[in-house]
């Protein structure tokens, strides 16, 4: 029982589930959720992310054993597909249940971004469309925290845009990685088209426009601390790359990239919270 516990775990995609989902419970906390909404905020978000961890694994099996990804549990046989199928699905449709403790809106808010993600892990991946699900799903999330308040406030544009933005970033560094593997299994999304140097150009592009926007986007002068984040968000990307590419030189497998993108996103959360300008 103990090993499928742990397949589970591993094939849910734990960094990236842990990070956003911290990322949204902070936001949350910074937009004036109490307790009990913050709570929901983070059992929505880290539902949804185990579901859209399990379905990826499930659709991508075939191609991770393919390139041998033994790191990949259930690629290696470490976790039955039907078991990772099972625990998808439910968790699919567990997302909306503790948004709807906040308001309806809200919940419908938790399943565009699920269901726009999902659409990403079949068919989008394979398209030119490939950052669409991303900036959708990137897009919604700060917007359903914020619908997640009494009174159901609007959406702020600039958090929403903001949102999108750092989403579509983190689909090109995301991807970099993977970019040998995918090509020999056939995915052909658009990172796969513009090729290594331009995602590279794209992702830090889009991650500094995302805290550009978060910045310049709520009422009065940016602080120091806003201009700061800017000037961060232009270098942390570039550090991700160069890790990444020793980390592929010794044989490891690349993920400091991710791990930057995750780094400006915490930035560019706890820039907002500790500004209290997000609503």
């Amino acid at each position: 029982m103990s090993h499928v516990v742990l397949g589970l775990v591993r094939a849910s995609h734990p960094e990236p589930a842990v990070a956003v989902t911290t990322v949204s419970a902070l936001l949350a906390w910074g937009v004036g959720h109490p307790p009990g909404g913050i709570a929901a905020v983070a059992l929505t978000v880290l539902a949804s992310q185990l579901a859209i961890g399990w379905v990826n694994d499930r659709l991508d099996a075939d191609r991770d054993a393919a390139v041998g990804r033994q790191d990949k549990p259930v690629a290696s046989g470490m976790i039955g597909r039907r078991t990772v199928t099972v625990a998808g699905v439910l968790a699919a449709v567990l997302t909306p249940l503790p948004a709807l403790s906040l308001n309806p809106t809200a919940a419908g808010a938790a399943t565009l971004a699920l269901v726009s993600a999902l659409l990403y892990n079949w068919p989008l991946k394979f398209t030119p469309f490939s950052v669409l699900p991303y900036a959708v799903s990137f897009g919604t999330l700060p917007a359903f925290v914020v619908l997640g308040l009494p009174g159901v406030p609007t959406p702020p544009a600039w958090l929403v845009a903001a949102g999108a933005l750092l989403g579509a970033g983190a689909h090109f560094a995301n991807v970099l990685p993977d970019l040998a593997d995918d090509a020999r299994t056939g995915v052909r999304g658009l990172p796969h088209r513009l090729g290594p140097a331009g995602s590279r150009l794209a992702a830090a592009g889009l991650l500094l426009a995302a805290t550009a926007t978060l910045v310049a986007g709520p009422p009065g002068p940016p602080s120091w601390a806003g201009l700061t984040a800017v000037a961060v968000a232009a270098v942390v990307p570039a550090v991700g790359w160069y890790a990444s590419r020793a980390a592929a030189a010794r044989g490891e497998r690349p993920v400091a990239v991710f791990r930057a993108v995750m780094l400006v996103a915490l930035i560019d959360v706890v820039l907002l919270v500790t500004s209290g300008r997000v609503v």
